[in-house]
């Protein structure tokens, strides 16, 4: 394994490492980080291992792999200090949301990948899509797999539709967060405690993920099983095609990709 140094080590940062230590898929000592907030970076080299470079520039000369997970704003000011020391025998991947490849190419002469995770990567449930780039190997590509691997799922995707992922997948959490909430409050309606509501409501939400993913069945025919005729369930679904919960979820992705669209182009 290639020795990885992550320039920013945030929540995403952090939540990468912990998957990639607590899976055993890297050596700690095998991990560097380049951290300014000094609490915080004495606090992952203490809980898990992990080498703190003095800066960015430290941490790019005993790298093969960078990790770019500042935030987007943040972003110019590193790519000036890499510009220089990340050549093409550099891999780096990039995490900072609407920074298109070309971005990072007229910076880096570094072979290049640009991901879109999600928060859940925070408990090793994210979705992470994968966008190739230039010069990347066969090896890069196992490396990239084994390290967002690590905190969920991946998927490969054209970099065109990487405003497409951050609406459904990058804002996606903050939308069931609002489904989760809106089952509780409706459990309080009916009469239950509020934390009986959101632990149940919490957990139906994710055994129904899970039923989706591993029967592969479709949603609408795992809906069916539950819909009885004449029953509760199949009343409820009418109220909530008559107040057009369906379209709205598909609006709020599709609002979601265009703003993404938006910010990549400025």
């Amino acid at each position: 394994m290639a020795t990885i140094g992550f320039v920013g080590a945030g929540n995403m940062g952090e939540a990468l490492i912990r998957g990639l230590v607590g899976g055993k898929v890297v050596r700690p000592s095998e991990l560097w980080i380049s951290e300014p907030d000094g609490a915080r970076r004495v606090r992952l080299v203490k809980e898990y291992g992990v080498k703190a470079a003095a800066d960015n520039v430290d941490l790019a000369r005993r790298c093969s792999v960078l990790v770019l997970a500042v935030k987007p704003q943040l972003l110019p000011e590193v790519l000036g200090v890499l510009g220089p020391l990340a050549g093409r025998e550099k891999l780096v991947v990039s995490i900072a949301a609407g920074v298109t490849l070309g971005t990072l190419a007229a910076a880096l002469k570094a072979r290049l990948v640009r991901t879109m995770p999600n928060t859940p990567a925070l408990v090793g449930e994210g979705a992470t899509a994968i966008a190739w780039g230039r010069g990347v190997t066969a090896a890069d590509k196992t490396l990239v797999g084994r390290l967002f691997g690590a905190v969920g799922t991946t998927v490969v995707v054209p970099e065109s539709l990487m405003d497409a992922v951050t609406g459904l997948s990058g804002s996606g959490p903050a939308f069931v967060f609002t489904v989760i909430q809106a089952l509780a409050d409706g459990g309080v309606q009916a009469g239950l405690p509020r934390a009986t509501a959101l632990q149940l409501a919490a957990q139906t939400v994710l055994g129904a993920a899970q039923m989706v993913l591993a029967t592969g069945v479709h949603p609408l025919q795992l809906r069916d099983q539950v819909a009885s005729p004449g029953g509760t369930t199949i009343r409820g679904i009418a109220e909530l095609e008559e107040r057009g919960v369906s379209g709205a979820l598909m609006a709020a992705v599709r609002a979601a990709a265009a703003r993404s669209k938006e910010l990549s182009q400025k």
